[in-house]
């Protein structure tokens, strides 16, 4: 007969078992150093509550950081992370490859917006759910327009930004007229200026896969940045990534700002900004060649084929992608900082109508299409990037050009010669040309 553990022993050794299970499971998630992601680590006592069998260690890393370290992990089978925040660049690639998991217990995936949604899917099959989805718009100062005397219109061109950007900008009291990527990476100062491109009527490639930085469209769209740049950015901008101007912006030190869509709920909250109450919106720029200059992205959850604890990550990125924690971030922060440009339901909700930008970011997710994304025919696919594995490394290094033009390092001559033959090497290296 096995002896009987009693009293006060115990009591201690079915504590310390019921601990143990409790912990069994801990997550380790990858995650950018973004508003919205930093906001959902406060809020994941919601998660645990309901799961008291998982626990969460957060992996909170700058945005070129992430993804350096989440696609050396995953390429090698490393097993780091559980739960990898990824863009709508990576998940078709990687879910060829047979990095991510399929997911299958998403919270009402039918619900997901179209574009988001296919930007995510592979054969069919759901490999990362959205986080939050976005386009890019002008976000502007609507005290220093009317200062200036200008109207913004809903769908402005270049050319009247560059007209409200010389009147608005007062360096004497450190008001620049706008605020732009500069910092290298293909997903920061590249994302901008590809998108950019676009409606200069410009791309990355021709039809051939041959590289086109040595076209005018291209000298039109880096000559017009850096002019711009010069003329009315803040000093120190090729340093400058997303998080820098938004500070930048939220301190009130920029007229205008073309960025991620996602940024409107932190400069209209007056926690965050100090011009949260004369902040306007408009679409992203054109120049009236049928392409505007916006974007389209998501950061989206995925689960690492590496990844041993596949289940309890199921339940994560469902929780964290659902409805409810929509639901959830509202009834703690209000309607306006909820993670925006996943679900259908969001934009038919009339709470969230009332949010001012919440009809321009849809509208300017609904004008960006990743299946055409030029004014001329390309072989790809993808707006502000290229669907090919080696875009990644060749527009990181291009991105570093263009940072050096801007930082006044390279003639713009001399950096779009340079982008051309570096990316011709390695599209040939990689057999794109012969």
């Amino acid at each position: 007969m096995k002896p009987v553990i009693s009293g006060v022993l115990g009591a201690l050794v079915f504590a310390a078992m019921a601990t143990t299970a409790l912990a069994e499971t801990k997550l380790t998630i990858a995650t950018v150093n973004n508003g919205d992601m930093i906001r959902m680590q406060g809020l994941t006592a919601d998660f645990t509550k309901a799961n008291p069998d998982i626990s969460l260690e957060w992996v909170t890393l700058e945005e070129n950081v992430l993804r350096e370290k989440v696609t050396t992990d995953i390429a090698t089978k490393g097993g780091q992370f559980d739960v990898l925040t990824i863009g709508t660049y990576e998940v078709p690639i990687w879910g060829k490859k047979g990095w991510l998991v399929p997911l299958t217990t998403i919270d009402e995936p039918d619900d997901l917006l179209p574009a988001i949604r296919g930007g995510l899917t592979v054969d069919g099959k759901l490999y990362a759910s959205p986080f939050y989805g976005e386009s890019s718009m002008v976000m502007y100062r609507t005290d220093l327009m009317n200062k200036a005397g200008l109207k913004m219109p809903d769908a402005p061109t270049w050319k009247f930004i560059r007209e409200a950007a010389d009147k608005m900008t007062d360096k004497a009291n450190g008001i620049y007229g706008v605020c732009l990527r500069g910092k290298a990476g293909w997903g920061e100062n590249m994302a901008f200026i590809t998108a950019t491109s676009n409606s200069f009527g410009a791309r990355w490639f021709d039809e051939n896969w041959k590289p086109q930085f040595d076209q005018p469209e291209w000298k039109a769209t880096m000559s017009y940045y850096l002019d711009l740049m010069n003329a009315d950015g803040p000093p120190g901008a090729s340093s400058n990534g997303f998080n820098e101007n938004l500070a930048l912006f939220n301190s009130g030190k920029c007229g205008m700002w073309i960025d991620a869509t996602v940024a409107a709920s932190f400069v209209t909250n007056p926690k965050d900004s100090k011009v949260a109450d004369k902040v306007g919106f408009a679409l992203a720029p054109d120049n009236g060649l049928g392409k505007r200059g916006n974007w389209l992205w998501a950061w989206s959850l995925a689960i690492p084929a590496g990844s041993a604890k596949i289940d309890a990550a199921q339940k994560f990125v469902s929780w964290a992608t659902s409805r409810r924690y929509t639901e959830l971030v509202a009834s703690k922060e209000g309607w306006a900082n909820v993670p925006p440009g996943t679900r259908k339901s969001l934009y038919a909700n009339p709470e969230y109508a009332k949010v001012p930008f919440a009809k321009m970011t849809l509208d300017s997710i609904n004008s960006a299409d990743p299946t055409h994304p030029t004014v001329k025919p390309v072989p790809y696919v993808g707006v502000q990037f290229v669907a090919i594995p080696e875009f990644a490394g060749i527009a990181t290094t291009v991105g570093q050009i263009f940072s050096a033009a801007l930082a006044g390092e390279k003639t713009l001559d001399a950096a779009l010669a340079e982008a051309q033959e570096t990316t011709t090497r390695e599209m040939t290296k990689a057999g794109y040309i012969k």
